[in-house]
């Protein structure tokens, strides 16, 4: 069993590490929380029963932790202009200069607005997204059109 899930973390690494960039600025609470997700996946590994699919379930409690203990008293966040530099350094420059811009204007957007971006840059479909945060499809549709509305504004201010 362990090896299974030793498995499944390094496949899945890079979901966790999207879910932690979202929720945290600096390296070692990106580091902090990663370990926090780790747990709870670990914690919850016996449980799974793969009636949805792993990256689904991944998901739904690594953001889930991430909003846990974003909202926790004893962590405090910081938000600076520029995001720190991402651990690969294979993207070129234009590249991770746009996805810092990215990472910016999405810190601008409220926890469960960000978590359901996150699920939808990673084409999870309107269902899957109900899957994993347990809100009605409609509502997420309804949710979406609200942010790209908040979006738009944040890219467009009025002057």
């Amino acid at each position: 069993m362990e090896k299974q899930f030793l498995e499944m973390i390094t496949m899945h690494k890079a979901t966790i590490h999207k879910v932690t960039r979202l929720y945290r600025d600096s390296p070692e609470d990106r580091a902090d929380l990663f370990q926090e997700i780790v747990l709870q996946l670990w914690q919850s590994f016996s449980k799974f029963e793969g009636k949805s699919k792993q990256s689904t379930w991944i998901y739904r409690i690594a953001l889930n932790t991430a909003m846990a203990c974003y909202r926790k008293k004893s962590i405090i966040l910081s938000f600076p202009e520029r995001l720190p530099d991402k651990e690969d350094t294979n993207i070129d420059y234009e590249s991770r200069e746009r996805e810092e811009q990215l990472f910016v204007i999405l810190k601008k957007l409220n926890e469960a607005d960000r978590a359901l971006l996150a699920l939808y840059f990673e084409d999870f479909d309107y269902r899957q997204m109900a899957e994993i945060t347990g809100l009605s499809e409609n509502h997420i549709a309804v949710k979406m059109g609200r942010i790209r509305s908040s979006l738009k504004k944040i890219l467009n201010p009025v002057k």
